[in-house]
């Protein structure tokens, strides 16, 4: 296999979003993105997108708000949204996490607040 066959993305062509996340590789079918060092604060309102979320935390703490079900998530935790339900995230110490969204969530506004 080739080097021109591979999706590269170099930390310093990373595109923001309008929500603060950093896109990383994307593919066909599924997509990355980096949450980082986000802050503190009330929760964002609840939002039903029309894709599935993977999730994994590198730092800090946060409750994800799932359905009316509470999940706390902390280093080394993972998590699925489906597609479709509605949730948030209250962000409890400084939170680093990467998600993967299957489609991806940056295509077709996705992605938007």
């Amino acid at each position: 296999m080739s080097e021109k066959n591979v999706d590269k993305v170099r930390a310093e062509q990373l595109q923001r979003g309008q929500m603060g996340q950093r896109y990383l590789a994307s593919g066909e079918m599924v997509s990355m993105r980096l949450w980082e060092n986000e802050q503190p604060g009330e929760p964002k309102p609840e939002v039903a997108r029309d894709y599935e979320t993977v999730g994994y935390v590198l730092e800090g703490r946060a409750e994800l708000h799932l359905e009316g079900a509470v999940v706390q998530l902390a280093i080394g935790d993972s998590w699925t949204v489906p597609r479709g339900a509605t949730h948030t995230y209250r962000i409890l110490e400084p939170f680093t996490a990467i998600e993967a969204t299957s489609p991806p969530a940056g295509e077709h506004r996705r992605d938007t607040p």
